[in-house]
């Protein structure tokens, strides 16, 4: 009888814990693909059960995929531009929106690069001749560089020579195959091609480069966003952060 009832005990433990798992989804800015999916992989350590699934992008695309009703549980930007627009269209449960991290702007070369680059007025050289940076229409990274360009009185020399990407990862990648001349990247990304490029300069920016994270309000897991917001701003993920070299807000 104890044994079956340890048995019984063991089937009803299995069964909670099957139906209390948590699957989550997190609409995330591409600049954050590396500290997140780490990030991720320490919460489900922490939270037995419970999956936690990313959609890695740029951020005003990341929007528009939730304003059309995707199943997102968490939104991520890397810029307030973005998070301002899912707030003006309600997405955001109330109460969840925070700035969780910093970044840099970054002027980067193919690490083989023979210009001689030392900040962004050289972008100016007849010699430069493709430049990539994110779609400011649309990629945060893009608008940070266009708002820093306009600053410096350059936007109109650089402008007819710019490769927009889709994210600032595809940035980085144009940049790290040789595709381009220089790119505008986050300090972020930068570390993770630093074999294949190399930071010309960091860029000053006229706001600063800030994320800011919340549940969403038609998520299908509410609390299980909530609860990954709050983990994000936890010192576990913190320390993720500052490990992939992302400021604190």
């Amino acid at each position: 009888m104890r044994a079956l009832n340890m048995t019984l005990a063991a089937v009803l433990m299995s069964a909670f814990a099957t139906a209390s798992a948590t699957d989550i989804t997190v609409s995330a800015a591409a600049s954050l693909t590396n500290a997140f999916k780490e990030i991720g992989a320490a919460y489900e350590k922490e939270h037995a059960g419970d999956k936690v699934h990313f959609n890695f992008a740029a951020s005003d695309p990341l929007v528009q995929q939730i304003s059309k009703g995707a199943p997102v549980d968490v939104f991520a930007s890397a810029d307030q531009e973005a998070m301002d627009k899912a707030e003006s269209l309600k997405l955001l449960a109330p109460g969840t929106r925070r700035d969780f991290a910093t970044n840099s702007l970054v002027l980067i070369a193919p690490a083989n690069s023979k210009l001689a680059l030392k900040g962004i007025a050289d972008l100016q050289q007849a010699a430069v001749t493709r430049v990539t940076m994110g779609n400011p229409a649309s990629v945060p990274v893009g608008r940070y560089a266009r708002q820093a360009l306009e600053q410096a009185k350059l936007w109109g020399a650089v402008e007819p020579k710019a490769i927009f990407g889709t994210s600032v990862r595809q940035s980085l990648d144009y940049v790290a195959r040789g595709e381009v001349d220089a790119g505008f990247v986050y300090a972020t990304d930068a570390i993770v091609q630093k074999d294949k490029v190399r930071v010309i300069a960091t860029v000053p920016t006229a706001t600063p480069v800030s994320y800011p994270i919340a549940a969403i309000a038609a998520g299908p897991q509410p609390a299980a966003g909530r609860q990954f917001v709050d983990y994000v701003l936890a010192p576990a993920a913190q320390a993720i952060l500052a490990r992939h070299g992302f400021g604190r807000p």
